[in-house]
């Protein structure tokens, strides 16, 4: 029990168009050709019905802003760092461009744990989401929120070290550097405005990281566009993904993927094999 269980059960309904333009941009971030069948890949239900929180409603980290009011979804838990910590996605039918799209998102859970950083709250939302009136994605996803840190504090991650990432025991392996074009354009596609993704002072003397951040929703996008490149389009039933560890831009990170008894194991990597994101599919 906390005194936010009040929140939980607490829906939210909203709409949008999976347009043609906005299937364009997509393709353009991730330098993917158009669909020649109309069908978006896996992933782009991530850049759907995003936030839509007025300018003045936008807290100091860029997320929108709670309190105790009705119109505020999330609950106004006193913990200022929030992060996307995981999810857990049941894919069930492609998504056509073109589709009216309604999402629906209620606050299954909320827990608060002393972690080795200081206090923590989770807080669980389930999403369905729909297509022309039909679902296509299930997810429940996984939000964190962690006590400030203080003003010098170590910066996050720590220097690469001398070691790096051996892909010897991967199935799949791709080398990218995502550079802060590419944290800005998906950004862009789902109107996230968390400043340690694009304003470089804030994300290094405020949230004490090193660099801009790789956000996780972008490196579980590019782990879904490895999978589609070796098992097809919109051949995963399920994926589920969670951070490890930051990603920084304009550093090397490593996307990998390996068959297991159960489906298969994915995961990105720094250079010197640090881990970033895990994670898991099945088809």
């Amino acid at each position: 029990m906390t005194e936010w269980d009040n929140w939980i059960g607490r829906e939210q309904v909203q709409r949008d168009a999976l347009d043609t333009a906005l299937a364009n941009r997509w393709f353009a971030t991730f330098d993917l050709g158009a669909s020649a069948i109309g069908m978006m890949p896996q992933g782009i239900h991530l850049c759907l019905c995003t936030p839509e929180a007025p300018q003045a409603a936008l807290g100091e980290d860029g997320h929108p802003a709670r309190d105790n009011s009705e119109a505020s979804f999330f609950p106004p838990i006193p913990l200022p760092r929030r992060m996307w910590a995981a999810s857990d996605v049941e894919f069930l039918e492609p998504i056509p461009i073109g589709a009216d799209i309604e999402r629906t998102s209620r606050i299954a859970s909320i827990a608060e744990k002393e972690g080795k950083t200081g206090k923590l709250g989770f807080v669980d939302v389930e999403h369905i989401t729909k297509a022309d009136g039909g679902i296509v994605v299930r997810e429940k996803q996984t939000l964190v929120y962690r006590d400030a840190v203080a003003g010098d504090a170590p910066l996050s991650p720590p220097e690469p070290s001398g070691a790096s990432f051996d892909s010897a025991s991967w199935d799949q392996h791709q080398q990218i550097t995502p550079d802060p074009r590419l944290l800005f354009r998906f950004s862009a596609l789902t109107f996230n405005t968390h400043r340690i993704h694009y304003d470089m002072p804030y994300a290094r003397d405020v949230e004490r990281y090193r660099g801009l951040v790789v956000h996780g929703p972008l490196m579980a996008s590019l782990l879904l566009q490895l999978a589609a490149r070796e098992l097809g389009e919109n051949e995963l039933k399920s994926f589920s993904f969670r951070a490890v560890s930051p990603a920084i831009a304009d550093e090397p990170l490593h996307l990998a993927m390996r068959k297991t008894s159960e489906g298969y194991e994915l995961g990105t990597f720094a250079s010197d094999g640090r881990q970033c994101v895990k994670a898991s599919a099945t088809i």
